[in-house]
């Protein structure tokens, strides 16, 4: 079950960030589409990850902060997956507990897409009960 790869879970469809992008700007988009990450990508690559942590940690005492780049302040050194990789790989990351979105990418750093802990419990989920029980499903 775990052996599934990846981009048949992965969601295509994917918010992000531009590094040149304020801070403010970011923290709004998040706010309105109720995200807690945002891959940061360039040029069609990823570049960082920006999250509601490095948004708290860099502006809890900086009321100046709104007006930075997302560059000053996402993180760069990024754990991401390949579209090959499998469902496994990234639920074993998931429990490692540092994680809630894994991006990913191709060969040359392009997004091709995001996975999230939700992402593999709904998969996990569904091959076991095909059919919801208390749920309907809203794609």
């Amino acid at each position: 079950m775990m052996n599934e790869e990846v981009r048949t879970i992965m969601s295509k469809k994917v918010t992000t960030a531009s590094p040149r992008q304020t801070v403010g700007d970011v923290l709004a988009l998040m706010e309105q589409k109720r995200l807690q990450q945002l891959p940061v990508v360039e040029g069609g690559k990823l570049v960082g990850l920006i999250t509601t942590y490095d948004l708290w940690h860099n502006c809890r005492q900086n009321p100046g902060c709104h007006e930075k780049l997302v560059s000053d302040v996402m993180t760069s050194h990024v754990v991401k997956l390949a579209p090959k990789d499998k469902v496994g790989t990234a639920a074993e990351l998931f429990m490692d507990r540092r994680f809630k979105t894994l991006p990913v990418v191709n060969l040359q750093d392009e997004l091709k897409g995001v996975v999230t802990a939700f992402d593999v419990i709904k998969y996990s989920f569904k091959k076991e009960y095909p059919e919801p029980i208390l749920y309907a499903d809203r794609l």
